[in-house]
């Protein structure tokens, strides 16, 4: 009975002070994804320490829940006219400012004097962004200008490339360590994406025909999370990327459901209070304390990391002819980081365990800063780029 009410209480404080700091957004220079995780912070047990276990016990799922619905919004932005138009740029921008990273980050770090393996991991590492915050931000902004569109494309595909990054990089690291070295990892990133697309595609063909049927040309609230929640389940079952998985469903859904009258978007009714609670508990989990505990070398992780997002997104750009706004500030749209990397970066904690602890250290602290940090830049980036 405890728990009950305690949880019950949680919740409808959350989403009625998650309203109130949305609209609070709006007439601040702050998005509200930066506001809810600061309100998160405040109320976790950094400060007032006033969230009951039984509610900060479900971030996990509550995490795995939103994530499938941003995916599935985000794939369902990657339409066929989108793509004819922009495609070039999107593959360029997305590629470059992953490798440009990746590259920044592991010789900044090898220049500090970090042993080869650890500077490469966590230039891997470095090249994951944050697709629910940034989707929130362009969201709140109901910002439709070519720049936009372009960000959420290049974001859809960001946490894969990050992913085959990794998976390269640790078989690097392994080889320049003396670990044992075998094909684990760079299969295991195959089967995370291979059959994460796989997946998606079996279950976005049919969604694409059957849906929009009750209701003929209407695609329905139910229906929108049914498929999501399938799709997920089945991913986590299958222990391949639930993200990259509804991402694929979304962009086929979109793309080939032609009897609908309006794009299959009806999940943006319901997605916004999942959001409030997925960013207030993850400022709740926050350790400000990591902060302090990353020192230089988070400092040039950082550093390097900013230059590489925003140098290879400008060269990205460069190369694919994109125009001045894009080139300027793509990069700074793309900074905000934060739970691929935590788990590449827990992953490499398992395989290194030798350098677990500056790992976590580094990622957990770095991420602190671009998850607050990130959405009000990638926000200036939109107003600036538009």
């Amino acid at each position: 009975m405890e728990s009950t009410y305690q949880f019950l209480l949680s919740l409808g404080g959350i989403f009625l002070i998650g309203q109130a700091i949305s609209a609070l957004g709006h007439r601040t220079i702050l998005p509200r994804v930066t506001l809810l995780l600061i309100f998160g912070i405040v109320i976790g047990k950094e400060v007032l320490n006033i969230i009951p276990p039984v509610f900060s016990q479900r971030f996990e799922i509550i995490a795995e829940m939103t994530l499938m619905m941003v995916g599935f919004l985000i794939g369902g932005k990657l339409t066929i006219k989108l793509l004819k138009n922009g495609i070039n740029k999107i593959l360029w921008i997305s590629v470059s400012a992953a490798v440009f990273t990746t590259v920044f980050v592991s010789l900044g770090l090898l220049w500090l004097g970090l042993p080869a393996e650890l500077a490469v991991i966590l230039g891997c590492i470095a090249s994951a962004t944050a697709p629910a915050a940034t989707l929130d931000v362009v969201v709140e902004s109901n910002d439709k200008s070519q720049f936009s569109n372009l960000l959420v494309s290049i974001v859809a595909l960001d946490d894969a490339w990050a992913l085959i990054l990794f998976a390269v990089g640790v078989a690097i690291a392994s080889s320049i360590s003396g670990h044992v070295t075998d094909n684990t990892i760079i299969l295991t990133a195959i089967k995370d994406i291979g059959g994460a697309v796989i997946l998606g595609v079996l279950i976005g063909f049919p969604a694409a025909y059957l849906t929009g049927r009750v209701k003929p040309g209407e695609p329905i609230l139910t229906e929108a999370l049914g498929l999501v929640f399938i799709c997920g389940g089945l991913a986590i079952w299958l222990n391949v990327s639930f993200l990259i998985a509804s991402i694929v469903m979304g962009a086929v859904v979109a793309n080939f459901a032609k009897h609908h009258d309006y794009p299959f978007h009806a999940i943006e009714n319901i997605e916004w209070p999942f959001m409030v609670i997925f960013f207030v508990l993850a400022g709740a989990t926050i350790e400000l304390k990591l902060l302090a505990e990353i020192g230089l070398i988070g400092v040039v992780y950082i550093f390097c990391r900013i230059l590489g997002k925003i140098i290879g997104a400008r060269i990205g750009s460069q190369i694919s002819d994109a125009n001045q706004k894009v080139k300027s500030w793509m990069g700074v749209a793309l900074l905000p980081q934060a739970g691929v990397s935590i788990g590449m970066a827990l992953v490499a904690s398992s395989s290194f365990p030798e350098h677990r602890q500056i790992l976590l250290s580094i990622i957990l602290g770095s991420t602190v800063l671009f998850e607050i940090v990130g959405p009000l830049l990638t926000r200036i980036a939109i107003q600036r780029g538009a």
